[in-house]
């Protein structure tokens, strides 16, 4: 039995810190420790050859798949001092490193700690939390587009003071601003800060509580004469010779929110996040599909740049079902690329392509915990596009997918 609970409290332990992907397993001094997951899943889609956030875009003739979603093998270690994380991603797809960097601290506090390497950009509540705690089996689309893989190349500082500040969390990073797996391709360097608070102990402690704010200062170069604004109902096309290596801003800010309760049907989790700002992004065309015309570049854009004032959010509810195994399932999420333009617009002779289209996506399906290592997650996602004035987006597209997802991890 002793050696049950000493188990169960190592476990409980390295939960509180892998739930963070900017964390090794424990800041306890450790040797070597591998963690890891592996989801394994079975997708099916509404037609063939879609674009999806779902795991990625079905092939062109083929609407249902089994894929490894992630693969994930974490290595870490700790001293007194210091501490490093290297993870990889192994799946179909090949092998990819994930993260790679080391964490300096006092040796009599974790209060304030130095990281340099490949990290999770600390942005907002979802960025940073690892896919395999998460519940919902995607982050959602509006993170997957600004923040592509969610890290990025840096440093960082982290301030998580001790005593009666406790529930205080402080992040300032500067980064590359080109992504997880690309080199810098400017000169320019983005800044990205995080303040959250997390009450524990809330409601005779039944209640739990985390909100925050962000902010995402950065840039994208232009490498061509023209760059497009948005006028309120299209784009304006602006032409300088002095366009070229000139850097339009690339500004997010963010707020976000956590609860849950402790009631006598299970444990009720109610999780939202909004985004908004400017996104630099392309026009959409054979080469580029819609969604990814708006996405950042982990290389330099080498078309005319499109400033488009977006926002997006998503709200997460989850229902332990009492004392079971069962989690009901619950998720709406918006991306509106360009919040000027209304969707009857777009296609309008004005500048504006599939890269402006908004996407609202309803999610629903049940997690069963097998066991403390296996989780079975059933979830459709259903996604709605408004009609426009672009061929092949007069009507809603069938762009649905339905999830089968087998999850181990250790």
């Amino acid at each position: 039995m002793k050696q049950v609970l000493s188990v169960l409290l190592l476990f409980c332990s390295c939960f509180a810190f892998g739930q963070s992907n900017n964390s090794p397993s424990t800041y306890d001094p450790h040797e070597i420790a591998i963690t890891g997951y592996l989801q394994t899943q079975y997708q099916r889609a509404q037609s063939a050859g879609i674009s999806s956030f779902s795991g990625g875009d079905f092939a062109k003739n083929s609407k249902d798949r089994f894929m490894i979603r992630r693969g994930r093998l974490k290595i870490d270690r700790a001293d007194k001092y210091s501490s490093i994380v290297f993870q990889i991603d192994a799946t179909q797809n090949g092998v990819q490193l994930m993260d790679a960097f080391i964490q300096l601290h006092r040796p009599e506090s974790k209060a304030l700690l130095f990281t340099a390497g490949l990290f999770n950009r600390p942005f907002g509540y979802s960025i940073v939390y690892s896919s395999g705690y998460r519940d919902f089996p995607e982050r959602a689309r509006v993170f997957q587009t600004l923040m592509p893989r969610e890290r990025d190349l840096g440093a960082m500082l982290t301030f998580r003071p001790d005593g009666k500040f406790h529930f205080l969390t402080a992040e300032l990073a500067v980064i590359n601003g080109s992504g997880h797996s690309a080199r810098d391709y400017d000169s320019k360097k983005d800044f990205v800060g995080n303040l959250g608070f997390k009450f524990d102990s809330l409601a005779n402690k039944k209640l739990q509580m985390g909100f925050g704010g962000s902010f995402y200062k950065g840039s994208v170069r232009s490498d061509t004469e023209s760059y497009f604004t948005s006028n309120g109902n299209g784009f304006v096309k602006n032409t300088s010779p002095d366009n070229i290596d000139w850097n339009a801003k690339r500004d997010y800010y963010g707020a976000n929110l956590q609860l849950q309760y402790d009631n006598t049907f299970g444990a009720t989790s109610f999780k939202a996040e909004y985004i908004g700002g400017t996104q630099p992004g392309v026009a959409s065309t054979a080469l580029i599909t819609g969604p990814a015309a708006s996405t950042s570049f982990s290389t330099q854009p080498n078309t005319d740049l499109y400033l488009r004032p977006f926002e997006g959010y998503y709200l997460w509810l989850s229902q332990r079902i009492a004392k079971s195994r069962f989690t009901a399932l619950l998720a709406y999420d918006v991306y509106d690329p360009n919040k000027d333009v209304k969707e009857t617009e777009i296609g309008a002779n004005n500048n504006t392509t599939a890269a402006d289209i908004r996407f609202n996506t309803l999610g629903y399906g049940m997690t069963c915990l097998v066991n403390t290592r296996v989780k079975l997650t059933v979830y459709n996602e259903h996604v709605v596009n408004d009609p426009t004035q672009l061929p092949g987006y007069m009507n809603d597209l069938k762009d649905d997918v339905f999830t089968v997802r087998l999850q181990y991890r250790w």
